[in-house]
């Protein structure tokens, strides 16, 4: 689970690597499909091993949601030598578990590839320190040791810079092991709110003081449901399909996570009940999936304005020039229909 964080924070400089790589309108109640009707095959490419923040998709099939819309939708499990958008743009899946940095970047890079909605209205990534040590508010962490991976250093980290004054002398190279951590009080380190909190929990004996730095205004979408535009232009009815079913699923997850969870486990044994409920509890806790714009708008909900924010930090940050059309890299077509829209 750790190397895990490390994946997600370098996705943004996937593109780089894979640039030589290769009408129905929006329906709001469920699809029913007749009997003998065949189902569309559908590949959606998860970025990790399987677990609670991939729940909604599971949900999906094990509860017969994408069989209702005419789909018959395989979850491929990803892991740290699977390169999603390479299977993506090479065509072999469909849609692939991405984020807004990683989105703007394929831009840049000039690869095909749209993202057409956001499970995730808040990035999961967060800054931990030991309770008792005077630090109750991001602006403590400033001049204090904080463990960065290289991934961090390139995404989070300059906003953090940049918005509270933290300096590179701060950085400490973190390899994605807890023991310098546990040892040392002072320390402060990198994490992703639901894993590190629990293994924190269940190593050092005590619940770490959390900071999600999504709620300090960084504003990147997480676990988005992206393809190519190719899909989105040849096979809209399939997306949208897509796209529905998945917002009903991830709906269904919080309700009854119990169907779900038997595929996880059986897609990854080595995941335990625990820790998908710290997972559900953590997303439920940090509005992670129904928060921000969401609430309103429905989960899978982004905005123009978000995407502008991310682009315009992005750029402020030189993580990308300042003349990409990253306006080409999503799609507001697929959603934003509000809560009752996905009502099953």
């Amino acid at each position: 689970m750790k190397t895990r964080r490390q994946f997600l924070q370098t996705l943004a400089a996937a593109g780089a690597a894979v640039a030589g790589a290769a009408q129905a309108a929006p329906r709001r109640g469920p699809v029913l499909i007749s009997q003998g009707t065949t189902l569309d095959k559908v590949t959606y490419g998860t970025n990790w091993f399987a677990q609670a923040e991939h729940g909604g998709f599971y949900q999906g099939v094990a509860t017969g949601i994408y069989k209702e819309h005419g789909l018959d939708v395989t979850v491929k499990m990803g892991g740290p030598q699977v390169n999603g958008v390479q299977l993506l743009v090479g065509g072999a899946i469909d849609f692939f578990m991405g984020s807004g940095l990683q989105q703007v970047s394929a831009v840049a890079e000039g690869l095909p590839l749209v993202t057409v909605a956001a499970i995730f209205q808040k990035d999961p990534q967060v800054l931990l320190a030991h309770p008792g040590q005077g630090i109750e508010r991001m602006e403590d962490l400033k001049g204090r040791r904080i463990l960065v991976s290289s991934g961090g250093k390139v995404t989070y980290w300059p906003f953090l810079r940049a918005r509270f004054g933290f300096t590179d002398d701060q950085i400490i190279p973190y390899n994605f092991n807890l023991g310098p951590f546990l040892q040392d009080k002072s320390l402060v380190q990198q994490g992703y709110l639901t894993s590190e909190p629990y293994s924190i929990r269940k190593e050092g004996g005590f619940d770490p003081v959390i900071f999600l730095i999504a709620d300090y205004g960084y504003t990147p979408y997480a676990t988005t449901i992206q393809t190519t535009q190719r899909m989105v232009t040849d096979k809209k009815d399939v997306t949208q399909r897509f796209v529905e079913a998945s917002i009903k699923a991830w709906y269904s997850y919080f309700e009854d996570p119990a169907p779900a969870n038997a595929l996880i486990k059986k897609d990854n044994p080595e995941m335990t009940d625990d820790l998908l409920a710290f997972g559900l509890e953590k997303m439920k806790e940090y509005g992670i999936v129904f928060g921000g714009d969401a609430e309103k708008l429905g989960v899978g909900a982004m905005t123009d304005e978000r995407w502008g924010s991310l682009y315009q930090s992005m750029v402020e940050f030189q993580l990308v020039a300042a003349n990409v059309d990253y306006k080409k890299g999503y799609t507001l077509e697929f959603i934003n229909k509000g809560p009752e829209a996905y009502k099953i």
